[in-house]
């Protein structure tokens, strides 16, 4: 039975939430003034100044002429996060060879509370998607992780989730998923038709500790021009390869 929660955890909870909606209206654009953040936020400005005047007291917020931005300390929170895994680590080294070795743009991705989030990439702007949450059932990262669940995890993501169309492409229909995630299953890899995004293509592995528990995904993108059906193969096997070498570093270091 769940406790009943006090009016003081209820405040608390309430002020946690001022905070973190003071943060994404930042994390959206940065420079912003307290009347801007009060219009964005439906804040009293009051409110607002004092969750300002905490945040840039503890580095996490600072104030330059009038405009508020994130601090870097919050990078430090985000590596750790980034660094929670000793697999993470050596994902990021291989991402950054498969973009240096095929010129495209690399990835990897883990699972979330039901989204993909990309936790290391190569390419240009890369920084500036770290952390960004998608679609599992329109990426081929994120299909090869749902590739590796059984048929009733896939079912709680669907009704959870649902299967939100963002191209003619993407998959919207269950019965279309689980037949798809069959196919990834038989042949081991996973391709993203511009199912995200019209004119991006993806092809993508899983990878897996020598325990055989899935780490995450492992993959590449670029324009649907250059990711032809003559070229997956040649792909995929760059993937397993760094794959492989993942199991391997994390097998003997």
């Amino acid at each position: 039975m769940t406790a009943k929660r006090d009016d003081g955890a209820g405040a608390g909870v309430s002020t946690t939430r001022k905070t973190f909606a003071i943060l994404e209206a930042l994390k959206s654009e940065e420079g912003l003034t307290i009347t801007e953040i009060t219009r964005r936020t439906d804040l009293p400005k009051s409110t607002v100044y004092r969750h300002l005047a905490t945040l840039a007291d503890m580095g996490y917020v600072i104030e330059r002429g009038g405009g508020y931005y994130i601090g870097l300390r919050l990078l430090e929170i985000s590596e750790q996060t980034r660094n929670r895994k000793t697999g993470y680590t050596a994902a990021k080294r291989k991402v950054f060879e498969l973009g240096q070795e095929t010129d495209e743009r690399s990835l990897f991705v883990v699972e979330e509370e039901y989204d993909a989030v990309y936790l290391h990439r190569y390419g240009s702007l890369s920084d500036t998607m770290i952390g960004k949450r998608r679609p599992l059932h329109s990426l081929a990262s994120g299909k090869v992780i749902l590739a590796e669940w059984d048929d009733e995890a896939v079912a709680d993501f669907v009704e959870t989730k649902g299967l939100e169309r963002h191209t003619d492409n993407t998959i919207t229909e269950p019965g279309a998923l689980y037949e798809e995630l069959e196919r990834i299953r038989d042949r081991g890899y996973a391709v993203n038709d511009e199912e995200y995004m019209d004119g991006l293509c993806g092809v993508a592995v899983p990878v897996h500790t020598p325990d055989d528990e899935l780490l995450g995904a492992l993959g590449l993108f670029g324009p649907a021009s250059r990711f032809t059906e003559d070229v997956h193969e040649e792909f995929v096997n760059r993937l397993r390869d760094k794959a492989g070498e993942i199991r391997v570093t994390l097998a003997y270091g």
